[in-house]
């Protein structure tokens, strides 16, 4: 598949995922959508990425979904709001949390809308000073979308997600931070740099150990403390069967950098 909204590239393990719709301040339209869970499969399928890069070109990570593409129509009731999420975010969002590697994110200016969502489904959110994140559905009338019911008030707690989602107003980059939102807040010129830097550190790691803890994050967040352990208790016997698992040992008692291959 050849992309005209996003550049994706493999590279060292590492796969760059960049939204590239700069004159739209990368607003989300059905082709980018489609373009994103089209590589999104690539980096499942392929079986050589060891994590996933995301970031936005231009002058901010996106304004959220693209109004501007027109197809509203002029009276109410004709039209079915849902059916986009059904075909594209719901898909989009998805693949995000079940996929095999760890996603970084690297966002700078406007992070609104569903496109927050993007950013903040990622394991590690790197926000430059610039960044703000803003809920701003309420602003045209409509529910946010995109899995922000369900992670933002697990991130941030229903009184902050519940004002956020219905006042509308920008949540700074340091804001975000404080209240857990993201990992970290980088001057602007230093956050391709960070965030490359951490998707090399995770590239060179236990990539299976990575899926683990990704999935047992999200499932034990919906567990009793007896369910969570004994899936820490099932995850731990996988870790604990995997080469890497074994390579970490032999690495520690060399005193010797370990060299992780995924297996």
């Amino acid at each position: 598949m050849t992309y005209e909204t996003i550049v994706f590239v493999e590279e060292g393990g590492i796969a760059h995922l960049q939204l590239a719709r700069p004159d739209a301040l990368n607003a989300l339209n059905r082709p980018l959508l489609g373009e994103v869970i089209d590589a999104l499969d690539r980096v499942r399928d392929g079986g050589n990425v060891r994590v996933l890069l995301l970031t936005g070109k231009g002058r901010g990570f996106s304004s959220g979904a693209d109004l501007s593409s027109g197809g509203i129509p002029q009276e109410p009731g004709l039209l079915d709001a849902g059916q986009v999420l059904e075909d594209y975010y719901n898909p989009l969002i998805e693949r995000m949390f079940a996929l095999p590697v760890p996603i970084v994110a690297g966002v700078h200016g406007a992070v609104a809308g569903a496109a927050c969502m993007l950013a903040l489904a990622a394991d590690i959110t790197v926000a430059a000073q610039s960044a703000f994140f803003l809920q701003a559905f309420a602003k045209v009338g409509l529910v946010p979308d995109a899995g922000s019911l369900w992670l933002l008030p697990r991130l941030i707690g229903r009184a902050r997600a519940q004002a956020m989602m219905m006042l509308a107003e920008r949540i700074p980059a340091a804001t975000a931070l404080d209240w857990g939102m993201i990992y970290e807040v980088v001057d602007e010129d230093a956050l391709y740099s960070r965030v490359n830097s951490i998707a090399h550190k995770l590239a060179r790691g236990p990539t299976r150990a990575y899926a683990m803890i990704r999935q047992g994050v999200r499932l034990a967040s919906e567990q009793t403390l007896s369910d969570a352990l004994a899936l820490e208790r099932r995850l731990q016997k996988e870790a604990g069967e995997t080469c890497d698992f074994q390579e970490g040992v032999a690495a520690f008692r060399e005193k010797r950098p370990p060299n992780f291959t995924g297996a």
